[in-house]
């Protein structure tokens, strides 16, 4: 009997045994596991607190963006209320339009008009260097510049009013910090309008001036230098007059259409498919053709990106 009690009893201490063994482990995995827990759980009340920290600099940067937003539009506001005015236009045009599509909310191409003393009527066509707030701040000093030169010098002739514009963007740029000093300015033509004696005076820095005839396209050529510092020796802008005759429309514009990319191949628009453009729509109504003019742009540019200001103006002889 006492032989059976001692069998039973020595595998009881062995189960025991093993038990214990079980519970040392259970432990110690326990163990691991609290240290692995608290681990996560410190791991995870960082990932929170990084969460917060990105959340609050989220909103942060969304309220700074705002504030910039909101100063470009405030600026918008200002730089629009330099162009020339739609009441201005229509009091001193027959008939026109306007197809202006700035790159960004600002833009470094504008358009300007001022009545002259003799009766005629400035209008600028212009693409200032840059194009954003660059362009645009930019543009308020070529807006100033040529308000001066009219102004302040009662000049009338383009090509004057041309040359004294360059003096004193010069003048105000001479000071700009970089190496070349007052290199920035615009590329322009301006319009001197005498629909009283039909006659059209012009001057233009490196853009030209089409003239839509009957079947003709008639191309005058700008002047090779910029209304700011020159590359090389610095020369009066030259004059060009027209005799303007009715159903004569005249086209003025900037850079931006012609040099932007798309299409299938992602070439450029080019000038000479612009200008076959016009004359294929020559004969309808000005707002139709600026609307032309839009929907192709539109469909040219496809996906990608609008790389300049847009800037195109015609004026049509009643």
């Amino acid at each position: 009997m006492s032989e059976t009690v001692h069998k039973e009893r020595k595998l009881v201490d062995e189960a025991n045994e093993k038990l214990s063994v079980e519970k040392e482990k259970l432990e110690a995995d326990k163990k691991k596991l609290d240290e692995k827990v608290k681990k996560l759980w410190a791991q995870s009340m960082s990932i929170h607190k990084e969460k917060d920290r990105i959340n609050l600099l989220k909103i942060e940067i969304e309220h700074k963006h705002q504030e910039i937003v909101d100063s470009v539009n405030y600026a918008k506001r200002i730089q629009r209320a330099l162009l020339a005015s739609e009441k201005l236009l229509q009091n001193n045009l027959p008939d026109y339009f306007i197809f202006f599509k700035p790159k960004d909310i600002v833009s470094g191409d504008f358009y300007w008009a001022s009545s002259l003393s003799n009766g005629s009527f400035a209008f600028v066509t212009a693409d200032s260097t840059g194009h954003g707030v660059p362009g645009a701040i930019m543009s308020i000093l070529n807006i100033s510049s040529l308000n001066e030169a009219i102004s302040a010098k009662s000049l009338l002739a383009p090509n004057e009013i041309l040359d004294e514009t360059r003096r004193r963007i010069m003048e105000h740029m001479a000071n700009d910090g970089s190496a070349e000093g007052g290199k920035d300015g615009m590329d322009a033509v301006i319009c001197n309008f005498n629909f009283q004696q039909n006659k059209l005076e012009f001057a233009a820095a490196n853009n030209p001036l089409w003239l839509y005839r009957g079947e003709e396209i008639i191309e005058y050529k700008a002047d090779k230098m910029p209304i700011g510092k020159p590359m090389g020796e610095l020369k009066p802008f030259s004059k060009q007059e027209i005799e303007l005759k009715k159903n004569d429309l005249i086209i003025t514009l900037t850079d931006g259409f012609p040099d932007q990319f798309g299409g299938e191949k992602g070439k450029k628009f080019m000038y000479k498919p612009l200008k076959e453009l016009i004359f294929a729509n020559k004969q309808k109504p000005l707002i139709e053709i600026k609307q032309i003019l839009h929907d192709a742009f539109t469909n040219w540019l496809g996906s990608e990106e609008q790389v300049d200001d847009v800037l195109i103006v015609g004026v049509r002889v009643k």
